[in-house]
């Protein structure tokens, strides 16, 4: 009898959990669970939350290939099609950042794709488009899915919860608040009025771009990006409190080359020291020292330490006019690009803060602490560099007078009113009629999960944060242990700070199927 297996979710991570599940070489029975009306987008690549202006954060490369390649796919597209996406069907590569929403629709031709060599390889294959899981029962047959469509599907052996981000619904937004970018923000009419947005990340240039589109356009003029058409009124500010602008997306080798200091064992070994964070930070010291001895030196990193080092590594850009600096940052890395320049201290942060994330779970809370107020902002800051189309937009928008950039600072006060935001900061008061909050998705917790029967379970077993397998099968469950998969990003953000994107979806999914092959492999020796 074929094992079944429920993905409720048809994002990238259920996409590739499936994708992975298909090459176990056993006949599988899966039911994907998808419900908006149209399975294999995901949340971030959608018409809901995206519009033709925002680009996706993930070069060609850098996409683990579901069927085919994401640049081998846009070679097959017409060109009337790429061109409604901005893109020119001669200009495509590898290194190319293109629009969010086509992104999500190569996704859906890719789950399609593989439902279909799925079903010709003998295995059954359901897609539930439009029906939504309301909750996850245990039951002696296996696991019970009551959904929207007035049922219960299953029972099923497995079930991956595959949901990705989550974030607040439309209806807590107003005509004067947005709890997130995607909160309806894509749908509403913004009028020309100051526009407080609260982050300085791609979600917060995300944000802007949805609101100064409706009210003129970027051109591109003697090879200089203009915004031309804004009415008077229109401001938009971004703050943080460091009011620091992100850096654009530098050149650098894929797949990543080995690391010559921080390897796994020697990150391992870090937990065996009386301070493991001091440790660990010697690790980053040394391999930045061989990496880039200049900037080590610039910076003066002999003499830092592991709570130092991140305002070290952040002063100059703090104490910068943050528009000049995004320029020469532009012009140095188009510059990089263009003739294949490593910067070696750079490319040392991308690949160092993978391996710091295998320890994460085993610091002590003080470390804890320690590690999030200093280096867990450098290796985000580094690994979240933004398209440098994003930062010829915001030089743009700050050359036609539309936008400012706000450092608040750790003590102000944010005022959300009726019909306006109020923020102050020491002795200076902005008011915003519109407000929109980007800081990104937040952790959560047991209480957040929205099915009533895992959750009671949860809590049950005094698990406040899910404690999870490497595998991602939940552990100490009664009920769900062996049967439940959790590959949600945001429960699985306590323990691991830095999983983001699309390629942490691939390795859930991949994590997920060798756990499930184990299983079988298990029962097969009993």
């Amino acid at each position: 009898m074929s094992k079944r297996i429920a993905i409720v979710g048809t994002g990238p991570t259920g996409i590739y959990t499936f994708q992975q599940l298909m090459a176990l070489g056993e006949p599988l029975s899966v039911t994907l669970f998808e419900k908006g009306d149209r399975a294999g987008i995901g949340m971030p690549y959608s018409p809901e939350t995206a519009s033709r202006s925002m680009l996706a954060n993930i070069a060609s490369i850098e996409i683990p290939p579901v069927v085919i390649p994401y640049l081998d796919w846009l070679e097959e597209q017409a060109p009337a099609r790429l061109a409604s996406y901005g893109l020119d069907a001669e200009d495509l590569d590898d290194r190319q950042f293109t629009p969010r929403l086509l992104l999500g629709e190569y996704f859906r031709d890719q789950l399609l794709s593989l439902v279909e060599q799925a079903r010709g390889a003998g295995h059954q294959v359901e897609i539930r488009e439009a029906t939504e899981v309301h909750d996850i029962i245990a039951a002696e047959a296996g696991l019970m899915l009551p959904t929207s469509a007035g049922n219960d599907a299953g029972p099923y052996d497995r079930v991956v919860l595959a949901t990705g981000h989550d974030f607040p619904d439309e209806d807590e937004a107003t005509r004067s608040y947005f709890p997130s970018p995607w909160s309806g923000l894509i749908d509403a009419h913004i009028p020309a009025v100051r526009v407080g947005i609260m982050g300085t990340s791609l979600s917060s240039i995300d944000a802007a771009m949805a609101v100064v589109n409706q009210h003129g356009r970027f051109r591109r003029k003697e090879g200089e990006l203009r915004f031309d058409g804004a009415p008077d009124g229109l401001h938009i500010t971004l703050m943080s409190r460091s009011g620091i602008l992100p850096e654009a997306d530098f050149y650098c080798p894929i797949p990543y080359e080995p690391l010559a200091v921080m390897t796994e064992a020697a990150v391992a070994a870090c937990l065996s020291q009386p301070e493991p964070l001091d440790a660990l930070f010697e690790l980053v010291r040394a391999e930045i020292m061989q990496a880039d001895p200049a900037f080590a030196l610039r910076i003066g990193l002999g003499g830092l330490d592991a709570d130092s080092f991140a305002d070290s590594y952040f002063a100059a850009r703090e104490a910068a006019d943050q528009f000049r600096w995004a320029r020469g940052n532009l012009d140095e890395v188009e510059r990089n690009k263009a003739q294949r320049i490593t910067v070696p201290w750079r490319y040392a942060l991308l690949r160092m803060h993978e391996k710091v994330e295998d320890i994460v779970a085993d610091l002590s809370d003080a470390d804890r602490e320690r590690l999030d107020k200093g280096l867990k902002k450098v290796f985000v800051d580094n690994y979240a560099a933004v398209p440098s189309e994003s930062i010829r937009r915001l030089l743009a928008l700050r050359d036609a007078g539309l936008l400012s950039v706000l450092a608040l600072g750790e003590d102000y006060d944010l005022d959300r009113q009726q019909t306006r935001t109020v923020i102050r900061t020491g002795h200076e008061t902005h008011v915003f009629p519109v407000f929109i909050d980007a800081r990104g998705q937040k952790a959560l917790t047991s209480k957040d999960l929205p099915f009533p029967s895992l959750r009671a379970a949860l809590l049950a077993a005094d698990q406040e944060i899910p404690e999870v397998s490497e595998d991602y099968g939940l552990v100490d469950v009664p009920g769900y242990a062996g049967r439940l998969s959790l590959g949600s990003i945001p429960y699985l953000m306590h323990d691991r700070p830095f999983v983001q994107g699309i390629t942490a979806c691939a390795d859930i999914g991949a994590a997920i199927a060798s756990g499930v092959a184990t299983r079988r492999r298990r029962r097969l020796v009993s």
